[in-house]
């Protein structure tokens, strides 16, 4: 025999985001004040928004993480990079503007004396990608300035020192891109400059080679940039620009992050307690750095700027994913 007693049914599972369902036949609600009411549809709305917006946030991350082709990638093989054109820099010897995927990382070498004793040579190479300046060698020094040599930027001044190592520079780099930069009447390729026809030697020699030379508008283009950065004509206050010039600007085109080796900054020479060390590694002995940079600072005509230029790669640093490794930059 029961015992006459029955228990209501349970309720529904209230809706977040919609009015709650009318109560059983037979059940008692407390009645709601309108401030009550208010209340309730407020709450109500908000945990509607919270879960709409981690909905949202979800579905966005597992979009975030699904491979996608970017400007560095091609829609065929997502892992390779897009090949670009370098405009200013021909290819000897039919002058096809140079083409090839950009650089991540890249490692500026410079020749300094400062290089001796670092170390660095591991870190270097772990670089995707390696630009060295004229001559400067790896042979006998790879513990501080690494063995791979991506691309090389050559002044007309140092071709005749490439020719005099032709099995390190020509044969065992055969994969270095070259660039070599030089006036008009050295380079000319309709007049056939002297520097010039030494190329077109090399590369009938050396077919494999991948030689480029700046244009007579690349030139034109640097040498404007330093009277835009400085105030001076290039020409007319008797500078001659650097192949360190010419190898940041290279390097601006080329790499997403420059990491530069060696450089010292535009106060260093300055400084009383500076150290002295060779002006090129490999010439250990000779021209002292600071005193080669201050005698061609202070030059009338036919000096480089080699202070000059570091103030305005300094600026340009701000502007761009430059990193100097050297102390002298710290706090710049």
């Amino acid at each position: 025999m029961g015992t006459g007693l029955s228990l209501p049914p349970a309720p529904a599972e209230p809706s977040l985001c919609a009015e709650s369902d009318p109560p059983a036949r037979g059940t008692r609600r407390e009645p709601r004040t309108p401030r009550m009411k208010a209340l309730v549809q407020l709450f109500l709305t908000l945990a509607c928004v919270s879960a709409a917006t981690v909905l949202y946030v979800l579905l966005c991350s597992h979009a975030c993480l699904q491979p996608c082709c970017s400007t560095l990638e091609r829609p065929d093989n997502p892992t390779a990079p897009t090949v670009l054109t370098f405009q200013g820099y021909g290819r000897v010897p039919d002058g096809k503007p140079l083409e090839r995927g950009l650089c991540r990382r890249c490692a500026v070498v410079s020749s300094s004396g400062q290089m001796l004793g670092s170390r660095l040579g591991e870190v270097i190479d772990g670089h995707e990608c390696v630009l060295r300046m004229n001559h400067a060698p790896t042979a006998g020094y790879e513990e501080d300035v690494g063995t791979r040599s991506t691309v090389r930027v050559v002044s007309h001044t140092s071709v005749p020192l490439l020719l005099k190592n032709q099995p390190y520079f020509f044969q065992q780099s055969r994969d270095t891109l070259y660039v070599i930069w030089g006036p008009p009447k050295k380079m000319s390729r309709e007049k056939v400059g002297a520097t010039y026809r030494v190329l077109l030697k090399v590369m009938e020699s050396y077919p494999h080679l991948h030689v480029y030379t700046l244009t007579e508008e690349k030139m034109k283009y640097c040498d404007d940039l330093f009277q835009n950065e400085t105030g001076k004509n290039r020409i007319k206050s008797g500078s001659f620009l650097s192949t360190g010039w010419f190898t940041m600007i290279l390097a601006m085109e080329l790499c997403e992050q420059i990491y530069v080796f060696g450089m010292v900054s535009d106060s260093y020479c300055r400084e009383k307690n500076h150290s002295s060390v060779p002006y090129h590694y490999f010439e250990k002995g000779r021209l002292d750095e600071c005193g080669m940079y201050l005698m061609h600072e202070r030059a009338r005509r036919g000096g480089h700027r080699f202070i000059t230029e570091k103030t305005v790669f300094a600026r340009w640093a701000k502007r761009r994913s430059i990193i100097f490794t050297h102390l002298s930059w710290a706090g710049r």
